[in-house]
């Protein structure tokens, strides 16, 4: 059956084009580049910013600097794969301006074909050589890591590409454990770059310890693309099927677009399990083929609609590595150049990370991603500034539940996070705001970017300061990836419960070094931020108005009670009714309601006053039977409670019984 609904659009974000983010100065650098150059000094740098920033060339700034002026002597980079080596080849910096050139010799670029552990000699001899400069995958490093001791890195600075590939977790990143082994054992120098610092499976990068080490410079994403030259505006949606995919791409597939289309892993619920025929049933709806060209792969498809030649990449076809490889060469080497090289690649895991194409301009991506990391590599690749390429589009091509298949729940969760990861986006994609506390008698007019707050807790120590100028996308994408928390994003869980408790809870595992005090400050930091970045703005005259809860306030009346009455991600649930059948709806509400949502005691005590209230106004307690979400959670509470004072009256009896 087809998709019956056209995509849905719930980001759609336009920028300046200020042309700051890409103009660069005396010294050859842009923006963000300026910013991290101004922390040369620091021992370990951590460099946060989007694709297509300038991260690489940032490196080789503050590398130069601490090899010519710090006293180092070996600059190592590591990359995650062969193919993002070349992003820091040889680089002429003096013809725009700087002091010294970026050189590589070829037997220092480790990212030519040959396995990794073959090539730790190279690297040995390389640290006992006189050279300075070495490129390496993570990989060749962790091979290189174990040979040697730590202290064999002294005098160098050692540069991660890609930094979320790093985890705290030791058992199964070992480049992790070496890193800390290193920063413990030696006088290294490290420079860790990353354009998404989550990671998918929720574990963090490095231990609170260790990132306390580092100094952050981050360049967001809203800086990067408001400060373009071409690119205006992103649009960021979904498009809900029933059936095969295959048989719904056609309605999202745009042919007058650069378009990349990620297929789903074989292993997804999304996935035929057969790749080939899926990508031969998307040539089919593309045109007929003409030719395919024997040195580069490229087919070359007459549309069926205009009649006009399209060029197609297939980089899912894996049977022939030799022509998948002339494949990529050509894409990475001419296409990459040239407009018309190609106008669809089709990619199964790849055509992501550290992957050029500047003039793509709509991601199709099918089924939900779990990663949100992998979802911000993948929208990074359609948002590089690029002439004739005014707007980038990423769609989510997502199945809708069937009450006739059996995983239902896990297609309503996926459903659900993939709608919460765009309204992360969302979040991110938007300009930033400076909060502060509106004191009683504050009649002073807020400066640009600034918001006053009634009853709002500004940061009292410098770690809640750090945690809000660096983390807070951070802090928000593992709220949003909590399990509890996406049902509560749907409206099972009132406003002011998932505000007050869910939230909290989530920050004291994720900060375990707070103290309440700097929770409750950083708590309020991602509400109101959030709160305000997905509210709707309306200029009336000289005030100006932000929709909450279906109405307008003044934001110059804005307290912390009323944003902490407003679920701050509740458009989730609001994206899904605009955007699937009655029916369907009906069946996710019913799904989100029957999943258990399991109580903790500080979530029923945070609901007793509002129980209270519900039986003053309805004269009766809340009903556990009722159709109403809200009242069944109240009831829910109540019977909680009701059973832990009659355990603990149990307890108490059975204690006086046992002293008389």
């Amino acid at each position: 059956m087809n998709a019956i609904n056209k995509p849905v659009n719930i980001v759609n974000v336009t920028y300046a084009q200020t042309k700051a983010s890409v103009n660069t100065d005396a010294l050859g650098m842009r923006e963000m580049q300026q910013r991290v150059f101004e922390q040369r000094d620091a021992r370990h740098l951590l460099v946060k910013a989007p694709p297509a920033s300038g991260k690489s060339r940032a490196l080789m700034f503050v590398a130069l600097d601490k090899l010519y002026n710090q006293g180092r002597k070996k600059i190592i980079v590591a990359v995650p794969e062969r193919s993002i080596g070349a992003s820091f080849a040889s680089t002429s910096l003096t013809t725009h301006g700087f002091w010294a050139d970026w050189e590589v010799k070829d037997k220092h670029n480790l990212c030519d074909p040959g396995s990794s552990a073959g090539k730790v000699d190279a690297f040995i001899e390389f640290l006992e050589g006189p050279d300075a400069v070495l490129v390496c995958t993570h990989a060749t490093l962790r091979f290189a890591f174990e040979k040697l001791a730590p202290e064999s890195f002294n005098g160098a600075v050692l540069a991660i590409d890609e930094f979320h590939h790093v985890s705290a977790d030791t058992e199964t990143s070992r480049l992790g454990a070496l890193l800390r082994d290193v920063m413990k054992g030696s006088d290294v120098h490290i420079v860790a770059m990353t354009g998404s610092y989550f990671r998918g499976d929720s574990v963090p990068v490095l231990s609170p310890e260790d990132e306390a080490k580092f100094t952050p410079v981050t360049f967001n994403y809203y800086d990067q693309l408001n400060g373009y030259a071409h690119l205006r505006s992103l649009g960021i949606g979904h498009h809900f099927y029933q059936g095969r995919y295959t048989d719904a791409i056609h309605e999202v597939l745009d042919l007058d677009k650069k378009t990349i289309v990620h297929i789903p892993s074989v292993n997804s619920g999304e996935s035929t399990k057969d790749k080939i025929e899926e990508v031969g049933r998307i040539i089919d709806a593309i045109g007929h083929v003409e030719s395919t060209d024997p040195d580069t792969g490229i087919i070359s498809m007459r549309r069926q609609d205009t009649g006009e030649i399209v060029r197609v990449a297939d980089l899912v076809d894996d049977t022939d590595q030799k022509k998948r490889g002339d494949t990529l060469h050509y894409l990475s080497h001419t296409a990459s150049k040239e407009r018309d090289g190609v106008d669809i690649i089709i990619a199964l895991g790849m055509a992501k990370e550290g992957f050029d194409w500047p003039f793509a301009e709509h991601a199709l991506t099918v089924g939900y991603r779990a990663s949100l990391t992998e979802v911000i590599q993948i929208i990074g690749r359609v948002t590089r500034d690029s002439p004739a390429k005014s707007h980038a589009q990423f769609t989510n091509l997502i199945a809708e539940p069937d009450a006739s298949q059996g995983e239902v729940k896990v297609s309503v969760n996926n459903m659900l996070k993939a709608i919460t990861a765009s309204l992360l986006m969302e979040q991110v994609l938007a300009p930033n705001f400076n909060f502060k506390t509106k004191k009683f008698d504050d009649d002073a007019p807020a400066k640009r970017g600034e918001l006053k707050i009634k009853g709002f807790k500004e940061p009292s120590s410098d770690r809640v300061m750090q945690i809000v100028a660096t983390d807070l996308n951070d802090l928000k994408a593992t709220i949003l990836q909590d399990d509890t928390f996406a049902r509560a994003a749907a409206g099972s869980v009132d406003a002011e419960t998932t505000n007050r408790v869910l939230i909290p809870k989530i920050i004291r595992e994720k900060y375990p070094d707070l103290n309440e005090e700097q929770v409750e400050e950083v708590r309020q930091q991602v509400v109101v931020d959030s709160v305000i970045k997905n509210g709707e703005v309306r200029e009336v005259g000289d005030k100006r108005f932000i929709k909450m809860a279906e109405k307008f306030v003044n934001i110059d009346e804005l307290n912390i009670n009323l944003i902490d009455s407003v679920n701050p991600f509740q458009r989730a649930f609001e994206v899904l009714s605009k955007s699937v059948t009655p029916s369907v709806l009906r069946l996710i509400q019913d799904t989100i309601t029957s999943t258990k949502v399991e109580l903790s005691e500080e979530e029923a005590l945070s609901l007793f006053p509002k129980i209270k209230t519900w039986k003053q106004v309805h004269g009766k307690n809340p009903d556990i039977r009722s159709e109403d979400p809200t009242e069944k959670r109240l009831a829910a509470a109540l019977l909680f409670l009701q059973k832990l004072a009659a355990q603990r009256k149990a307890e108490k009896a059975s204690t006086e019984t046992v002293v008389e």
